[in-house]
């Protein structure tokens, strides 16, 4: 009888833990990809930071998407179709979205070269 006891108890325990576990995990999971989404409403925040209903909602449908097994990058995936590139604020690398990814690149390469042009060749 005592060992049922026991047996139960752990198990309750182990139960409790897992939840807890689950918990956390979920709002961690939740955080990490709010912060990742821009509010559509807030001008300038994310999702994470935002109190707008918008940002509630999502925070919510994303809940509700990692309770049915969903992993974030379908979220995303889900979440862009929806709502259009601008939603994300690291946007995939694509012919969308080149120019986006390649101007500061050419703008750091042509500063550079800028820069050295003055500073080592003089000029006659």
């Amino acid at each position: 009888m005592r060992s049922l006891l026991t047996t139960v108890l752990y198990i309750l325990i182990l139960l409790v833990y897992t939840n807890n576990i689950y918990a956390d995990t979920n709002e961690q999971k939740i955080d990490k990809i709010s912060k990742n989404l821009r509010c559509l409403i807030c001008q300038g925040q994310s999702v994470y930071d935002s109190q707008s209903d918008f940002a509630i909602s999502i925070r919510e449908l994303i809940n509700n998407k990692l309770e049915k097994g969903k992993n974030e990058e379908e979220i995303y995936k889900f979440l862009q179709s929806k709502y259009g590139d601008w939603i994300l604020y690291q946007p995939e690398f694509d012919k969308n979205t080149l120019l986006l990814w390649g101007l500061p690149l050419i703008l750091f390469i042509f500063g550079g070269l800028l820069i050295f042009r003055k500073a080592f060749i003089k000029y006659k």
